[in-house]
C-alpha cells in the first residue's frame, strides 16, 4: 500500500508520533552540519517573536521538503513538517550546542513555567497550510547535581529546550496546560485535523 504523505523531519518522537496515529509516510531527510540545506534557515531573525520564528521554519522545511520531492522525481504526495522552540521570557530557546549550553538553559527553566510552540506545516505543491500549538509546562527547581546528571544521559542534545518531556525529564516537569504531544513535538490533535482538511484523514 503507498505511503500518504512525506514528513520532512529527521525526529524519531515525530516518527513514532505518526504511527502512532496510523499514518503511513515516508522520511525527507534533510542535510545537516556543513552540507546543510541554504533553503531551510533556522537561524532567527533580529527581533522575530518565538511564534512567528517557529511557524516560519515549519512552513520552510514543509516547502523545501516539497522542492526535494520535485528535484529528486520522487512520487508527488503532501509533504509534512513541523518545528519546535521554546519560549522563555520571549527569547527563543532552541536546541543546545553544547553541554555548558544546555546545563545554561536548564538553569533557566529551572522552577518556572515556559512556553513550548511547535507549528505544523503540509503542503501538496498547490497549497500549503499550517498551524500554531502553544503549551505552558512549568519545572521544579533544579540541583546542579540533577543538571549533571540529565545532561550525562546525553537527552537534552538534540531537543529544544534541552530537554525531552517523554524521557528522563518528565521527573522534572510539576504540571503542563496543553498538549503532551505538542510537547514532544507533533501535536497529534492538530495533525490530524490538518491531514483530514486535506484528504488524509488517518
Amino acid at each position: 500500500m503507498q505511503n500518504a504523505i512525506y514528513l520532512a523531519s529527521n525526529s524519531p518522537r515525530r516518527r513514532e508520533l505518526l504511527r502512532q496515529i496510523g499514518v503511513r509516510f515516508d522520511v525527507l531527510l534533510f542535510r545537516g552540519g556543513a552540507r546543510a540545506d541554504h533553503d531551510v534557515d533556522e537561524t532567527p531573525h533580529p527581533d522575530e517573536a518565538p511564534e512567528a520564528y517557529v511557524q516560519r521554519v515549519a512552513l520552510a522545511k514543509a516547502e523545501g521538503g516539497m522542492q526535494r520531492v520535485l528535484w529528486r522525481h520522487l512520487p508527488q504526495r503532501p509533504v509534512l513538517a513541523a518545528d519546535t522552540t521554546l519560549e522563555v521570557d520571549g527569547q527563543i530557546i532552541g536546541k543546545p550546542n553544547s553541554a555548558e549550553h544546555a546545563s545554561e538553559i536548564l538553569r533557566a527553566l529551572s522552577g518556572r513555567a515556559h512556553l513550548v510552540h511547535t507549528a505544523i506545516a503540509l503542503t501538496d505543491a498547490q497549497r500549503t497550510e499550517h498551524c500554531l500549538n502553544t503549551n505552558r509546562v512549568r519545572f521544579r527547581t533544579l540541583s546542579e547535581t540533577d543538571i549533571r546528571r540529565y545532561i550525562a544521559t546525553g537527552e537534552p542534545m538534540d531537543k529544544a529546550g534541552a530537554y525531552g518531556i517523554q524521557g528522563r525529564a518528565a521527573m522534572f516537569v510539576e504540571h503542563i496546560e496543553g498538549s503532551y504531544t505538542g510537547i514532544m513535538g507533533l501535536p497529534l490533535f492538530d495533525t490530524a485535523a490538518l491531514l483530514e482538511r486535506f484528504g488524509l484523514a488517518p
